[in-house]
C-alpha cells in the first residue's frame, strides 16, 4: 500500500473510531456500522490483490467517512444545515426551500461517483479484453444492483422492528419514494463519472 493509501486508509479508520464516541443511538448506529466494518475489510483485502489508483482509493475511503458520518446521525439527523450557518453563514434549507434532511440523499449519490471509477477500473483489471465502454456500463449496473439490494436489506430490517425504530432507521421521513430516489442517485452518480473514466483512460494509453 502506497503512503497515500496509507494515509487515507488510517483517516478513515480514525473517522470511524471517532463516530463512537459517546454514541447517541448505539443500536441503529452499529447496525449502520456493520457495513462500514464489512467495506474497510473489503477495502483492505481487495488492495492486496488488485490495488486500486491511488485516486480511487481515495474516493472509496471518502464514501466510507460520510457513511460514518451518516451512522452516527442516523442519516436523517446530520446537523450539516447548522454546521454550513457555523462556517460560512449559509443555510442550503432556506435557500433551497428544502422540507426534509438531505444527507441521505447525498450518499446515496456519493455511492455512485465513488465507488463506480474502482469497479470500473477492477473489471478492467480482471478482464483486460473488455472494452472499456463495457467495463463502464457493467459498472454501472453493479452500482444500480447493490443500491436495489441495499434497499432490499433496509425493507427487511424495517419488517423486524417497530414502526418508530423502523422509521429511526431507515430515516424515510415520510417519503414514500425514498427507496426509488436514492437508487436513481446512485445510478446518476455512477453516469457523472463516465466523462472522468474516459479521461483517464486516454491519459493512461498517452
Amino acid at each position: 500500500m502506497t503512503r497515500a493509501k496509507r494515509v487515507a486508509f488510517g483517516l478513515t479508520l480514525a473517522v470511524f473510531a471517532a463516530s463512537w464516541i459517546a454514541p447517541r443511538w448505539p443500536l441503529e448506529q452499529a447496525m449502520h456500522s456493520s457495513l462500514t466494518v464489512v467495506g474497510l475489510l473489503w477495502l483492505w483485502r481487495h488492495e492486496r490483490r488488485w490495488p486500486l489508483r491511488p485516486v480511487h482509493f481515495v474516493l472509496v475511503c471518502a464514501f466510507i467517512v460520510a457513511h460514518c458520518v451518516g451512522a452516527r446521525w442516523l442519516y436523517s439527523q446530520v446537523p450539516y444545515d447548522a454546521w454550513l450557518q457555523a462556517a460560512f453563514g449559509w443555510s442550503p434549507t432556506a435557500t433551497f426551500g428544502w422540507q426534509r434532511n438531505h444527507y441521505d440523499r447525498l450518499i446515496h449519490l456519493m455511492y455512485g461517483i465513488c465507488l463506480t471509477p474502482a469497479a470500473w477500473h477492477w473489471l478492467r483489471q480482471r478482464w483486460p479484453r473488455l472494452a472499456p465502454g463495457h467495463a463502464f456500463a457493467i459498472a454501472t449496473m453493479l452500482i444500480m444492483c447493490t443500491s436495489l439490494v441495499y434497499e432490499w436489506l433496509e425493507w427487511g430490517i424495517a419488517l423486524a422492528m417497530s414502526p418508530e425504530a423502523a422509521e429511526s432507521y431507515n430515516g424515510q421521513q415520510g417519503d414514500p419514494w425514498d427507496a426509488h430516489a436514492d437508487m436513481l442517485l446512485a445510478t446518476l452518480g455512477a453516469l457523472l463519472v463516465w466523462p472522468f473514466a474516459r479521461a483517464e483512460r486516454k491519459e493512461a494509453s498517452a
